[in-house]
């Protein structure tokens, strides 16, 4: 049943036990990045980047194959099109390339998308279901990533960071939209909020916290800048 179509024993929880653990790891790791900082800036990390790209290729077939088997897979919400889908897919590409312009888009995506995910999962899976550790750990390796490529390669995101950023966004919003539209489906979140407890919920109701998430995005995307602006002068273009 760790492989079944659902959960062995009791559904997830928020701030559970096994969600504090996840935490504890989440936020454990982030603090060794960070003390390591200087270590991790050597070329013998390439193939941890590259083997570390490689397990999430692998955590995502595997987690379409999960849908697949257990005939759970919807076209109408098991496309890679979430913001976090979208973060993971840019995540290998930055992790086998180095090409700052994914690091630039991807930092927000991690910084504001999947933390968000982490702290408060739209999940039913708990521990120790394939679900649960395939959730967190895509989530989780995004953030270190970007962590990782700002604090050990000296990656930081620039002004024009946010512009591109936002055209991003933007150019994919159409194609979502369409594709809600054509398949119900709710990629997003755009024809409502998620089921379990979300930061969401604090953002209004339909339509107009998908007005103010965008908002938010903007402000936090230019707070972010602004506040590694000094960082950002010297980073590699």
């Amino acid at each position: 049943m760790l492989f079944g179509p659902s959960n062995i024993s009791s559904g997830f929880s928020l701030f559970s036990i096994s969600h504090f653990a996840i935490l504890t790891l989440f936020v454990l790791i982030i603090v060794v990045i960070f003390l390591y900082r200087y270590k991790l800036n050597d070329d013998k990390w390439r193939k941890a980047e590259i083997g570390v790209a490689i397990s999430l290729i692998l955590s995502e077939m595997t987690y379409h194959f999960w849908m697949y088997y257990n005939e759970l897979w919807k076209v109408e919400r098991s496309m890679p099109l979430e913001l976090c889908n979208i973060g993971l897919i840019l995540c290998v590409i930055l992790l086998l390339t180095r090409k700052k312009i994914f690091f630039e888009i991807l930092f927000y995506i991690a910084i504001f998308g999947a933390t968000q995910a982490i702290f408060t999962p739209a999940l039913t899976y708990n521990f120790p279901h394939f679900r649960f550790f395939h959730f967190f750990y895509t989530h989780m390796v995004v953030v270190w990533v970007i962590l990782y490529f700002m604090w050990a390669k000296g990656y930081y995101p620039t002004f024009k960071s946010v512009i591109k950023l936002l055209v991003f966004i933007n150019l994919l919003l159409p194609v979502i939209l369409y594709v809600n539209q054509r398949n119900n489906g709710n990629y997003w979140y755009l024809r409502h909020k998620p089921d379990s407890p979300s930061l969401f919920d604090l953002l209004g109701p339909y339509p107009w916290y998908i007005f103010t998430l965008e908002g938010l995005l903007l402000l936090f995307s230019f707070f972010a800048w602004l506040i590694l602006r000094r960082k950002s002068m010297s980073a590699i273009d």
